[in-house]
């Protein structure tokens, strides 16, 4: 159910970017943009998100370069119209990035200019912290959830994060969920090999708890056969280059790839392990 709805999202995601900057009239030629490819990435994130694993009295601040699938969602969820959709970066609707502002029906909590979501989301857990230490939760009222923030891994090239970070008393925090997506693309560059590594030695000398997500439930499985711990040391070796590239060569190159190894051997163990899967299984297989 939730791959189909996520079909769903990012079909409909990807509609909005391309009505607004194709179908729209435009006379005046103004760029309308609308980070496609960047909400695209975290359409299986947003998706487990909305139709899974909120809880009643959750708040959740979006990815800002993510809005088209989060309106998406939104419109799925009965909120917003067609006609809403159609009015993604126009004047007076549906903003570039979610903003409480000028969205409230929708946002919770505003995410634009980059990196300021992240941080309201830190210090808006801090504070429902507060009230219900201080002032307890009233019998009407639910009692507060988890504050949820989704972010893109440049975006924690803001410096304001890291100053937000070094606060004690967010190390402490039990209502407070970061998702950090790690699609290492940004305007500026390509986001190290290394960053991945470096982000998880960062959030947990601020004393945060770190879980890292990075095979599909596909790959894990085979991970567990026999010989499967050879290749997710192939995975995990490769740059992030070697790896997307990976992604896009034609279904029969796949295997000759993964079972090649760094001195032109065959691997016997990955390809044994590799066996039963077909050329085109094997290429949706990676990406997992």
């Amino acid at each position: 159910m939730l791959d189909s709805i996520q079909k769903k999202v990012l079909w409909l995601s990807t509609w909005l970017v391309h009505h607004a900057n194709t179908l729209r009239p435009n006379p005046d030629g103004t760029k309308v943009g609308g980070h496609q490819a960047s909400s695209a990435s975290v359409v299986s994130l947003l998706t487990a998100l909305y139709f899974e694993a909120l809880r009643p009295g959750d708040l959740v601040a979006v990815k800002a370069h993510g809005s088209p699938a989060f309106y998406a969602i939104e419109y799925l969820r009965g909120r917003l119209t067609v006609d809403d959709l159609k009015s993604l970066r126009a004047f007076g609707g549906l903003q570039a990035y979610p903003s409480r502002r000028k969205n409230p029906q929708i946002v919770e909590l505003s995410t634009g200019s980059m990196g300021l979501g992240a941080v309201t989301a830190l210090f808006a857990a801090l504070g429902l912290r507060y009230v219900e230490q201080h002032f307890g939760v009233q019998s009407n009222t639910p009692r507060p959830g988890r504050v949820i923030a989704m972010l893109g891994d440049a975006e924690l090239d803001e410096g304001n994060v890291w100053e937000a970070l070094l606060e004690e008393a967010l190390g402490e925090l039990g209502n407070l969920l970061w998702i950090v997506d790690m699609n290492r693309q940004s305007l500026d560059r390509i986001v190290p090999d290394s960053r991945r590594r470096q982000l998880r030695d960062w959030f947990r000398a601020a004393g945060w708890h770190v879980i890292e997500l990075r095979w599909g439930a596909r790959l894990e499985s085979l991970f567990a056969r026999s010989g499967g711990d050879r290749l997710r040391a192939r995975l995990e070796a490769m740059s992030n280059a070697e790896y997307l590239s990976l992604l896009r060569l034609p279904p029969g190159s796949v295997r000759k790839a993964l079972i090649t190894a760094a001195s032109g051997e065959t691997d016997r163990a990955i390809e044994r392990l590799l066996a039963d899967v077909t050329d085109p299984g094997l290429g949706a297989l990676v990406a997992d």
